[in-house]
């Protein structure tokens, strides 16, 4: 991605979406979630770099670390595909607005986060027709 006033938003959403799945939130200064520059050889590739410190039994550190490397353009269609999903069901029911509930569910900044196993049955009650949104 090239266009830099997007990279800053992106590094908020991206962050946000770790931070809002953590036990207790990470002080800035522990935590780097960000986007890159697009990088041609790549192609459709995303590389994502992993660091995770921690202590082991005794006190004794560690740390670990994963590369993991994904086709980038099919990553998110069955998300996409279950998000519109909830939206037909949505406009078959006259409910408009915001769907909190799948929204929080397959978003990665919703407009309200719930925990992912909240998120998972709520989404499921809207499936349903056991909550508006």
């Amino acid at each position: 991605m090239l266009n830099r006033s997007r990279l800053s938003s992106k590094k908020t959403s991206k962050t946000e979406a770790v931070q809002s799945v953590l036990k207790d939130r990470l002080d800035d200064e522990n935590i780097h979630v960000g986007p890159s520059d697009y990088v041609p050889w790549q192609k459709d590739n995303k590389v994502c770099f992993l660091r995770m410190e921690g202590k082991l039994f005794g006190d004794v550190p560690m740390n670990i670390e994963l590369r993991l490397s994904v086709e980038d353009s099919p990553n998110s269609a069955g998300v996409v595909i279950d998000a519109i999903r909830c939206c037909k069901l949505a406009l078959e029911r006259d409910t408009g607005g915001i769907l909190y509930s799948p929204a929080s569910y397959f978003m990665k900044h919703p407009p309200k986060q719930y925990n992912d196993d909240e998120a998972f049955l709520m989404t499921n009650d809207f499936i349903e027709g056991n909550r508006d949104n």
